[in-house]
């Protein structure tokens, strides 16, 4: 399941990292869901909102429906703000029901403040360019919070870098967005996803 970033509205968010490649994640193999702002917040989510039971309460609803379609292992990926949502499905949902999340581009300084990161007890992967320029997303605070993840089975920190840009620091055309690099990032994803089915962390 995908939750992009921004205030997580879809309509809004036509540039996103994970909606412009969700088709080449499903090239890889993996079955995509994207998570769009619940009809009782479509004006937009908060932080707040994306690290509350009343969001992780929405997030395993969709998974149940997901998972009544296809009973594969579930993996949350967010970007940007959507890792605050990911993050904190993984804490608060936690296994069997998820296998594992990927955070890409998070804001660590920002929301991701209020995840007891700690706490995440499925495979966790950590995606960031090097050279990030969102205020909030900054590389340092990616190296800082790989060592919080006390109860993962496995995790990871992927560095890549870009400089590519065609908008605002904090967005999907960016380096915060990996801009140029997406194929590379991509590759990374999916290669540790099917890396780490849920037998391999028992």
């Amino acid at each position: 399941m995908l939750f992009p970033g921004g205030e997580g509205v879809l309509s809004l968010l036509r540039s996103n990292f994970l909606l412009r490649v969700r088709g080449d994640i499903a090239a890889r193999g993996i079955m995509v869901a994207v998570a769009d702002a619940p009809s009782d917040h479509r004006a937009g989510l908060d932080p707040l909102y994306r690290a509350s039971d009343e969001a992780a309460q929405d997030i395993a609803a969709i998974v149940a429906g997901l998972k009544r379609r296809a009973d594969v292992p579930m993996w949350l990926v967010g970007t940007s703000n959507g890792s605050i949502s990911a993050a904190s499905g993984a804490v608060r949902l936690g296994p069997p029901r998820i296998a594992g999340a990927v955070l890409t581009s998070s804001v660590w300084s920002g929301g991701m403040s209020y995840v007891a990161l700690e706490k995440i007890a499925v495979p966790v992967l950590v995606v960031h360019n090097r050279n990030d320029g969102c205020p909030s997303a900054k590389f340092v605070g990616a190296e800082q919070a790989i060592g919080r993840f006390a109860a993962a089975p496995a995790k990871e920190l992927v560095a890549v870098s870009s400089s590519a840009s065609n908008g605002s620091s904090c967005g999907g055309l960016a380096p915060h967005g990996y801009y140029g690099i997406e194929a590379q990032v991509v590759a990374a994803i999916a290669d540790w996803i099917l890396a780490h089915p849920p037998e391999a962390t028992r």
